[in-house]
């Protein structure tokens, strides 16, 4: 029998106008640690993480095109998942974070809430109701 891979993780990549910006709202606004930039000068790469959820960031001169840009019904960009969207919620709001659409529980049986990064990419942080 062969043993099974384990996949330990899921890493969105977004390209960004900004790497050093895109980075410092993931690190300021969300509390996300900046875990790697390069190179020191002129950095054009981030990896960003928080427990995990992890954020590979990338400045490569092309407009960011998030999903919401180009269909109305693809809003979400990244999906992050937390057993705590109450608390996630006080806390991003604490640090003065508005949100695109506020704490609820959605139609389609998830409890969270979106916000918007810098860059226009739309992530919603909660988790299923039942």
């Amino acid at each position: 029998m062969t043993a099974r891979a384990i996949l330990n993780g899921m890493a969105p990549f977004f390209i960004v106008r900004d790497v050093v910006a895109s980075a410092a709202f993931y690190r300021d606004a969300l509390g996300f640690t900046v875990m790697h930039m390069s190179p020191q000068e002129a950095p054009f790469f981030a990896i960003v993480v928080r427990d995990g959820a992890m954020l590979f960031l990338k400045s490569v001169e092309v407009e960011p095109v998030p999903n919401p840009a180009r269909a109305a019904n693809a809003r979400w960009d990244s999906y992050v998942n937390t057993d705590e969207p109450d608390v996630l919620a006080a806390e991003f709001l604490g640090r003065g974070v508005v949100f695109s659409v506020p704490l609820q529980d959605t139609g389609d049986g998830l409890r969270g809430f979106e916000l918007r990064d810098p860059d226009g990419y739309t992530l919603f942080f909660g988790r299923p109701l039942s």
